[in-house]
């Protein structure tokens, strides 16, 4: 299998990592509906069985929950792989969430007890959120890692002007965007300033949360949650819903000439773009990490790549 360095890290990853969003449970403003706890441990097992050599998630998944998961998986694994997280986003007693750049000395400590590292191997602003204290959050990401309690710092969800900002602190291993086929963003000046600075892109949301796994219908979208957040999300209402299910069927129906997922097109779609580096793929099941492994070595034709871009010129 290809292995891809992360920026000018001595990291090297596998294309496609594991996505603990999800495993965080039910209960909080961003969550996918409940959880079984001993499903995500096998999950995460699963993925390390498999080869994934590195897990991302964040101190506000399920509020600790998943940080807690995944040190428990990881703890009783005998391979260890990297571990990601993310700081900025805290939450008091009754569950209220709020965005900050001046916590991170006490969060990287709780993350390090909930996870039962001695060390995070990367470690994330999660949202440039408030914007007037990226200089005192990002000082302190860099104190953070001279003190040795993480190897290396990056941020997620930065512009260019925030990141510029960062580097003239200190350098940062990698950036953490949301790209897929739905959100592209990204491609006009944030990936070619990475490029050009060295600095690692690990995307997120690939699938779209779900939307492109080719498992996702309207009767189903109907039918989530109370408290997952998707049914509010703007791809999963109309007008652009029914857009999205026949992108996601063009991407079945490619991925079935060679016996994948639509959703493992929709993440190899990515991945052949230069500048990422890996993706994040979320996973809350043995099975469901069965299915999108194949990610990790499939890669699109010219031809396919062709066929989903007149797609998408055709219904923009």
């Amino acid at each position: 299998m290809e292995m891809r360095q992360l920026g000018n890290t001595e990291m090297w990853l596998t294309p496609v990592g594991f996505g603990a969003w999800a495993i965080g449970g039910g209960n909080w403003a961003f969550a996918w509906g409940p959880q079984d706890d001993n499903a995500s441990i096998a999950a995460i097992r699963k993925a390390i069985d498999l080869g994934v050599n590195w897990i991302d998630t964040a101190a506000i998944y399920g509020l600790g929950h998943s940080e807690t998961i995944v040190g428990q998986a990881v703890k009783q694994s005998s391979v260890k792989p990297f571990v990601f997280t993310k700081s900025g986003m805290v939450w008091d007693d009754k569950r209220g969430i709020r965005r900050t750049l001046l916590e991170i000395r006490r969060e990287v400590d709780d993350s390090l007890r909930r996870l039962q590292l001695d060390v995070i191997d990367l470690y994330q602003i999660h949202w440039p959120v408030e914007d007037q204290d990226i200089e005192e959050g990002w000082t302190a990401m860099a104190e953070l890692k001279n003190a040795g309690k993480v190897r290396h710092i990056g941020v997620s969800n930065f512009s260019v002007a925030q990141l510029e900002r960062c580097l003239k602190i200190a350098p940062i291993a990698s950036l953490q965007p949301p790209y897929s086929l739905l959100n592209r963003a990204v491609e006009a000046e944030v990936l070619p300033f990475c490029v050009d600075r060295g600095i690692g892109v690990i995307n997120y949301s690939p699938q779209v949360s779900g939307l492109l796994t080719g498992a996702m219908t309207k009767e189903r979208v109907a039918n989530l949650p109370e408290d997952d957040f998707r049914r509010n999300a703007k791809q999963f209402q109309e007008p652009v819903l029914t857009r999205n299910l026949a992108l996601a069927d063009l991407l079945g129906n490619i991925g079935a000439r060679r016996d994948v997922s639509a959703g493992v097109v929709a993440i190899a779609w990515t991945l052949a773009n230069p500048a990422i580096t890996a993706a994040i793929v979320g996973a809350r099941s043995p099975q469901q990490v069965d299915g999108v492994w194949p990610a990790a070595t499939y890669r699109l034709t010219s031809d396919e790549m062709q066929e989903i871009q007149s797609f998408m010129d055709a219904n923009p």
